[in-house]
């Protein structure tokens, strides 16, 4: 089964009947919730996990007080989401690369995404947009791979660091077009886009929120975009699908997790609010900032996602040789 129909099949599960709790746990919650952000503030996942924490502060009558705990790819604020006690009072904002990528990145990763986490909701997908420098002759994304695959190695692009989102996304890349480029990793995409907008290096993957100002200033080139559908606010985009892959769809996804063992009534709860939180426009309104597509899915549903993706990235993350830096 693919990305694509897990997310369809989590979509029609909405559809099922919603079971109100009636359980031991009534009195949750009954002190502030934490929601670990697994990175630093600023970026596009801290955003989401506020606009979540926002909401469910209000449809939970207690605090959720986002906590942002950087480090080796994440994993260190998710470690601290798996030892935490299971009473539904800590959760993650896990994404593709914590919850999916790092077990092939880290041999000696602390945690098991499928083990020792009890899926929640996912709540969004972030397509990205490839860019080049300016300068470079590319005017659309097939002169580029064209170009790739006669000059092996010879474009470099750059990312946030080994395992983020833009690296796993640009590999998925290069494995569906065929071509080789080489990797410079960056810690934080920030410095990265600079030394791209100077020239120093070629390309890379970046949310639309981030590059397409740097597009319109005629700064940075955009070629194509990673989701399956145009975006709607850049139309005149074309998909990597479209042009150099067909039946590409590699989109970052965020989702929450709290630590196994957490109760199933109080998982339905958080699934039940985070999903409607998702239609709420303060929440759409924040997402579209961030260029995210909210993605409502049943808890079960998202425990099928992260299990299908997890040897879908071991693959490629062994194919490429990618390890920890």
């Amino acid at each position: 089964m693919n990305r694509r129909a897990l997310l369809l099949g989590g979509l029609a599960g909405l559809a099922a009947p919603v079971i109100r709790p009636s359980f031991a746990q009534r009195d949750w919650p009954n002190q502030p919730i934490r929601l670990v952000v697994p990175f630093p503030p600023g970026a596009a996942n801290d955003n989401i996990g506020r606009a979540i924490a926002d909401q469910l502060s209000i449809r939970l009558g207690k605090p959720v007080v986002v906590e942002n705990r950087a480090g080796a790819g994440g994993s260190v604020g998710s470690d601290a989401v798996a030892r935490a006690a299971p009473d539904g009072h800590t959760l993650l904002l896990g994404h593709i690369g914590t919850l999916a990528v790092n077990p092939a990145i880290y041999p000696k990763l602390s945690y098991d995404p499928v083990k020792d986490f009890a899926p929640v909701a996912l709540i969004a997908s972030l397509p990205n947009v490839l860019v080049v420098n300016p300068k470079k002759p590319f005017q659309d994304i097939k002169a580029l791979v064209d170009f790739a695959r006669a000059n092996p190695n010879e474009l470099r692009y750059c990312s946030a660091g080994n395992g983020s989102a833009g690296h796993i996304v640009m590999l998925a890349f290069l494995e569906a077009t065929g071509v080789k480029m080489e990797h410079v990793p960056y810690s934080g995409l920030a410095p990265g886009i600079n030394d791209l907008v100077a020239g120093y290096v070629d390309l890379t993957l970046g949310g639309a929120p981030t590059v397409m100002p740097l597009v319109e200033q005629k700064l940075l080139r955009a070629l194509a975009v990673t989701s399956p559908e145009r975006m709607p606010t850049n139309a005149d985009l074309p998909t990597v699908a479209e042009t150099v892959a067909p039946g590409f769809d590699v989109q970052p996804w965020y989702g929450i997790a709290a630590p196994a063992g957490t109760p199933e009534p109080i998982i339905r709860r958080l699934n039940e609010e985070i999903n409607q939180a998702l239609s709420s426009p303060a929440v759409a309104d924040r997402f579209r900032k961030e260029g995210a597509n909210p993605q409502p899915m049943t808890a079960a549903a998202f425990g099928d996602l992260i299990r299908a993706e997890v040897p879908r990235w071991a693959q490629v993350i062994r194919a490429a040789g990618v390890v920890a830096e």
